[in-house]
Order: structure tokens, then sequence, then C-alpha cells
């Protein structure tokens, strides 16, 4: 049972988990302990100097840069808080049995709390280790490939912990805590895990944006094929995925095959900083796209809206890709707007229709000044490589 329990207890979201630390504090058990229990604050751990009381918690915290290498500073006293127990006036306490129920349980959420907020930050400061190039530079291509029975085994070995750090503890943990980097964008803690496959991707989809490059400054005639796609990742990473991985990697970023590429390449060179597709969900909006103005684009599968994605059999472009795009726009706050597009409150009454299966994704890019006219260009060249406006446009 006290297995079970702790392992509801670290899958706690962070506001809930704020909330329950903040009734135990203020709990009448817990003042009558004051003299047999000191509430501190884990050694090492940083709060932050910026005033986040005022809002619910929904990060952990932020990772600040000092003297060139990442930093954690956590958002609440209650994510770094640590008791520290007389235990002989406990036990002299219980045995003659002056300890109530109540008191009782409330040591044992105590301990609880300080075995949440050991396990926390114990993985956090080894992932400030682990992934110091990717926090301090923001770029994906700078991440390790890491699994949670890696760190479990790492934190066995490194790390005084008073619970033991299994797999199956810190993925419950792991998938409830997300924090921010020092440009303000928030990811989810799941990020600086990725698998050798997520690598690859974050790898050809720079490999991509290469390409683009040299084609645009004329020092490369055609694209990539997916065989050089793959012996470009020998030559530049020193991994081996086979030319099928390679394909597969492609579709799953909305990559064009080599001849679709050439002949997108006005629109593609339109969008090469990009973010790679996300879901248009309410969880990916607040993770991942940023309150800031830019420009964007909506896509749906096909078949997704029948009668709809009717594709014009005159155009040179697959099925898929004629159709995949249906909206381009631009905004002042990505979040709002995408968010607006998602309730159907953006009074578009086309796009609204393709939402309505659940599946669409976006990508944007942060433009902070000017989005309306790179918006303007975005449309432009979207129209001159497939030949129309996007369907939702009109």
């Amino acid at each position: 049972m006290g297995k079970i329990i702790l392992a509801r207890f670290l899958a706690l979201p962070l506001k809930s988990y704020e909330r329950w630390v903040s009734r135990v504090e203020t709990s009448a058990p817990f003042a009558a302990l004051a003299t047999r229990v000191e509430p501190g604050w884990i050694e090492g751990a940083l709060l932050s100097h910026v005033d986040t009381l005022a809002t619910t918690a929904t990060t952990l915290g932020e990772v600040h840069q000092c003297a060139g290498r990442p930093t954690f500073h956590y958002d609440r006293p209650g994510f770094v808080r640590e008791y520290r127990f007389d235990e002989e006036a406990l036990r002299s306490l219980r045995q003659a049995g002056g300890l109530s129920a109540a008191q009782s349980n409330t040591l044992h959420r105590l301990r609880l709390i300080n075995s949440r907020n050991r396990l926390t930050h114990a993985l956090v400061a080894t992932l400030l280790e682990l992934q110091s190039g990717y926090l301090a530079s923001g770029d994906r291509l700078a991440l390790q490939a890491l699994s949670q029975s890696e760190m479990s085994a790492l934190l066995t070995q490194r790390q005084r912990l008073p619970l033991v750090a299994d797999p199956g503890r810190l993925s419950r943990l792991i998938r409830v805590l997300s924090f921010r980097m020092s440009n303000g964008s928030t990811l989810p803690l799941g990020a600086l895990f990725p698998s050798p496959r997520q690598l690859h991707a974050h790898r050809v989809d720079a490999l991509i944006k290469k390409e683009q490059a040299l084609m645009l400054n004329g020092a490369l005639d055609l694209p990539f094929s997916d065989a050089a796609l793959a012996e470009q990742l020998r030559q530049q990473y020193g991994v081996t995925p086979s030319r099928r991985t390679v394909v597969a990697i492609r579709h799953e970023l909305a990559i064009p095959e080599r001849r679709r590429r050439s002949e997108r390449l006005g629109y593609l060179a339109a969008t090469e900083q990009f973010s790679p597709l996300l879901p248009l969900t309410p969880q990916s909006l607040a993770a991942q796209v940023p309150p800031q103005a830019g420009v964007y684009e909506i896509r749906v599968p096909v078949g997704s809206e029948p009668g709809e994605l009717q594709p014009d059999p005159q155009s040179p472009l697959s099925a898929t890709e004629r159709v995949a795009i249906v909206y381009i726009g631009s905004s002042s706050d990505l979040r709002k707007r995408l968010a607006d597009h998602l309730r159907g409150s953006s009074g578009n009454l086309a796009l609204a229709g393709y939402l309505a299966s659940g599946m669409a994704k976006i990508r944007y890019r942060v433009v902070p000044h000017d989005w309306r006219a790179f918006e303007r260009g975005l449309y432009r060249a979207y129209c001159a490589s497939f030949g129309a406006p996007p369907p939702a446009i009109g």
C-alpha cells in the first residue's frame, strides 16, 4: 500500500502538489509538531527571484545561465521544501502515547514531500549535467539520447535518496513536470529524455534546412536523396539509420520526397525557420507555442473533411501535399490566436470545418516585427509553389 501511495503522490500535477503542501503546512497537526519538525530547504536548491506566488504554479522552474553553465531556479518554496525531524523526540512522544493519529498522518505526509522533492532535485541536477549543451544553447542537435532506465541507474549511483529511483517512479514524476528555458519557452521535462529515433529526426530536419540553404545559394543543384541523407547522418553525426528509417522520419516531419522538394523550393525556403509540426491541442499550445507575435501554418490529414479536400487533378503535387496545408495566418499572440481557431471562435467557418476532425497540426515561427508583411510574403510563396491559395483562406 505504501508503494501505491508514493506512486500516486509522485504523479500529482504541480498545481495539485502545491495545494497539497500548502494544506499540510497550514494544518493544526503541523503546528502542534513545530518543536519537533523543522521546515528547511534542499541543500543546493535555488529559488527564483521573480515573484511567482501571485500566479498558479504551472512549471517547476526556469533554466538560467551562470558563467556559461545552466542552473535551475525553482518557482515555489514548496518545490524545494525539506523537513528535518527530531527523531528522538518523536520516538519518545510516540512511546508516551502523545502522538495523535492526525499528527502521525501529518508526519507521513511530510516524509512524502521530502521524498518527492529530493527525487525531483536529484533528477534536475543530473539533467543539468547531462543535457547542459542543449540547456545552454537551445539547439536540439546538442541533446543527448537518454532513457529513464539510464537515469534510474545514474541516480542510484550518484545520489543519496530516501527511496529507490526506479524507472516507474521516474516516469510518473517526469510526466507531470515542465520547465521554462531562458528564452521563455515552456517544455515538458520529458523533452530532456530523447530517444535515438527522436535525435535522428532533429538531425534530418537540420540537414533539410542545410539543403535548402545550399540550393538557394546555388551550391546544390538537387535536393538530397534519402540514401544521401542517411550518408550525411553517418558522416556528420556518426549514426547509421537505414534509408527506410530516414524515409519514415521524413514522413513524420512532413518533409516531401526529393522531387517534390525541388518543385516546392519557394515555399520551403519561406518556412525554413518554422517549428516542427505540433498537434493543435490545448496541451501542445500551452507547452510549446509562445504568446509572441509570428506566423503559422495549419495542416490536416487527407480525408478529414470529406467534400472539402478534393485535390486539383491538374496540380503537379501529390495528393497528400495538395491538401495538407489548409491555412496560413499571423498574429501578435500566436498561442491565443491558435487557441481561438481550436475553439472555433476565430470567425473562419471554412477553417472550423477542417479542424472538426481533431487531427490538425501546426507549425509556427516567431516574428517580432512586421509579422503581417511576413505573412503576405508567405502567402505569395505558397501560391507560387502550389498554384492556388490555401483552401481555408478566402
